[in-house]
């Protein structure tokens, strides 16, 4: 493996993990922007801009687009968050021109009116699927009342209001505030020509006008509550509970990750044999997310309407034992070896290593090999993962529920 950098004159970066024994490239532009980076009247205008890439640009039309894509045999997709728009796409290493012209060539995209007005419309009925699906919007509606209004409490999608009201040319000033080169990574990963990859940027990208583009990070506050929503269509109770967390460039997020596979992996953790395995709850788990400048511990819940007082009463009490008796070297030890596995087995593939490594350049600048993960990861202590309790107790925070049932009982 071999780490190389380098930076365009008008600033953007240019990073690869070149792995010469990889059987294929994986490629992708990392943007800067996410639902944080919009106001309130432009909210779910990250991902509405994602749509449009792919509905052509000045050369191509959409169905050229997605067409050229598939004749260059790809795997390539992308996706939206909080924090970041990600374009990528895996090929073969005899391809990496070819795909790195293409995706390129979406980042500018033609954003046609008529586009615009036709994509919309499938943009509204994704909100609205959202909405009517389980576990109907209950992760967002969390994040909502979590951070208040706070830019990370703001939804991905964006609401009906906001994205019915968004005009072409609202689009196009975000798109050319945001998609500059100093606010974009090209990554890749695999078997890669860097050398070849900075000359195709220089010639796909040189020519994109350099503009500053800031993200104002300000520390969110983490709020508490206790909320139901009533939903006669849902057949299960739906719960999501959210509590303060390491942020990306804060050491403690390594703890933090092995606290989350010891309290709610989805298998042989203490949520999974005191909920699901005995049958009260569909599914129990517990995540760590980390953001610029603030982090979240989640837990999900699904069971039966019935049960849901009662389990989320079983949570808050294993909550409660977590922060005054801490966890045991047996289950830190098997947490150690979940996390570790999951890193090994999602580096083995390019494209898994691809957003790893676009996650950490943008997040905190910084190279990390697979193996730096794991020395990281093997180091935790039992002090260090209680330590991580003490900062940020997880049975402080705010809950939300989604439910046939109007009445459910908060924890106490």
């Amino acid at each position: 493996m071999e780490f190389l950098r380098s930076t365009l004159e008008n600033g953007l970066e240019i990073v690869a993990e070149c792995n010469g024994e990889a059987h294929s490239t994986a490629v992708g532009f990392f943007v800067n922007t996410g639902a944080r980076d919009e106001s309130p009247d432009l909210a779910g205008v990250s991902h509405f801009l994602e749509h449009m890439a792919f509905k052509g640009t000045a050369r191509r039309s959409g169905d050229d687009v997605n067409r050229e894509f598939d004749e260059l045999g790809a795997q390539y997709n992308a996706c939206t968050s909080e924090e970041h728009t990600v374009f990528f796409a895996s090929v073969l290493p005899e391809q990496q021109d070819r795909v790195l012209e293409l995706l390129a060539d979406i980042l500018r995209p033609a954003l046609r009116a008529e586009d615009f007005d036709t994509e919309k419309q499938v943009i509204l009925e994704e909100i609205r699927m959202y909405e009517d699906q389980p576990p109907f919007g209950a992760d967002e509606k969390c994040r909502a009342a979590h951070w208040g209004s706070h830019p990370l409490g703001q939804s991905v999608l964006g609401s009906l209001e906001s994205v019915g009201k968004l005009s072409v040319e609202a689009m196009r000033e975000y798109h050319a505030s945001r998609y500059v080169p100093g606010n974009i990574a090209l990554v890749a990963a695999g078997r890669v020509d860097f050398d070849a990859l900075i000359r195709s940027a220089r010639r796909y990208c040189g020519a994109w006008e350099p503009l500053p583009a800031q993200r104002i990070v300000e520390p969110p506050s983490h709020r508490r509550g206790f909320h139901v929503l009533q939903k006669q269509s849902a057949t299960q109770a739906y719960a999501v509970q959210m509590t303060a967390g390491p942020s990306a460039t804060d050491d403690d997020r390594y703890a933090a990750k092995i606290l989350a596979a010891i309290v709610g992996d989805e298998t042989g953790s203490r949520l999974f044999w005191e909920l699901t395995d005995p049958g009260l709850a569909e599914s129990a788990s517990m995540g760590h997310y980390e953001f610029e400048g603030a982090g979240l511990m989640v837990t999900y819940l699904c069971c039966d309407p019935s049960l849901a007082a009662e389990n989320l009463q079983r949570i808050f009490d294993l909550f409660r034992r977590v922060e005054s008796e801490g966890v045991t070297q047996a289950e830190l030890d098997q947490a150690k070896n979940k996390v570790s596995s999951r890193i090994v087995l999602a580096g083995e593939r390019p494209r898994g290593r691809l957003f790893v490594l676009g996650a950490d350049w943008l997040h905190r600048r910084q190279y990390r090999s697979v193996r730096a993960d794991l020395e990281s990861l093997a180091a935790i202590t039992l002090d260090d993962v209680t330590n991580v309790v003490a900062k940020y107790p997880l049975s402080s925070g705010t809950t939300w529920i989604v439910s046939p049932r109007a009445e459910i009982s908060p924890p106490s």
